[in-house]
């Protein structure tokens, strides 16, 4: 009985990550209750995507329905920000060997980024070398940084279902410059799924970062044993 309790209350406490984050609260109040969930081990990854990322879908939800606007878009990814400032130290020490290169980036036309930044911490601590180019990236900028760096994984994040078919633009360059067939593409956000990773010619849409980053060591273990 007492397990079942401290599991209810731990969910309950990663809904009011989640209410706090989407309803745009003081920083103090949700450092609080991230710092909280830290000290009661809820493992990062659930603080993560059942606090934070909940909240933050929900900011992106409101703000495509026109009840938020980009001052609170942009408020949301700094709440968040400082919230995964307080997680990432829990994930050091847990870099393996070196897994392979990604270059990552939010399509153009758009900018956000908290989806994106979050798996490029988990791709990191898992030993991914990450080529992160930011926000509203130009196609060109893309092919630019694969040829450069070789990577064998290209990332395409998307919030808005409005740029969320920039990810089809981005592949079918890939396609014209002759390395499409060099390089896994990776799709995620909002506005993706598997469906529409078939419908834009990518590989796979990631569920979160936690699934990104699991599908991104199967492509690169298979690689190495080809």
């Amino acid at each position: 009985m007492a397990k079942e309790e401290s599991e209810e209350s731990n969910e309950k406490l990663l809904q009011d990550i989640s209410r706090t984050l989407s309803s745009l609260e003081n920083s103090k109040r949700i450092s609080r209750l991230v710092n909280e969930a830290i000290d009661r081990k809820i493992p990062i990854t659930e603080i993560i995507e059942k606090g934070l990322r909940s909240g933050i879908e929900r900011v992106g939800t409101l703000y495509e329905k026109g009840e938020y606007f980009l001052s609170e878009l942009l408020f949301s990814s700094s709440l968040m920000n400082e919230s995964m400032e307080l997680l990432i130290p829990h994930l050091k020490g847990e870099k393996s060997q070196k897994e392979g290169k990604i270059v990552l980036g939010t399509v153009r036309g758009d900018i956000h980024d908290i989806g994106k930044n979050i798996f490029k911490m988990f791709a990191q601590s898992s030993g991914f070398e990450v080529y992160d180019l930011g926000v509203d990236v130009e196609p060109a900028m893309f092919i630019e940084k694969l040829n450069n760096t070789r990577a064998e994984i290209l990332g395409l994040s998307a919030l808005l279902t409005t740029t969320s078919y920039e990810m089809k633009t981005v592949i079918d360059t890939l396609t014209q410059e002759g390395i499409r067939n060099k390089v896994k593409v990776l799709i995620g956000g909002n506005a993706v799924n598997k469906e529409f990773a078939e419908e834009v010619g990518a590989d796979a849409a990631a569920r979160d970062a936690v699934d990104g980053v699991e599908l991104c060591k199967r492509w690169v273990k298979r690689d190495d044993d080809s």
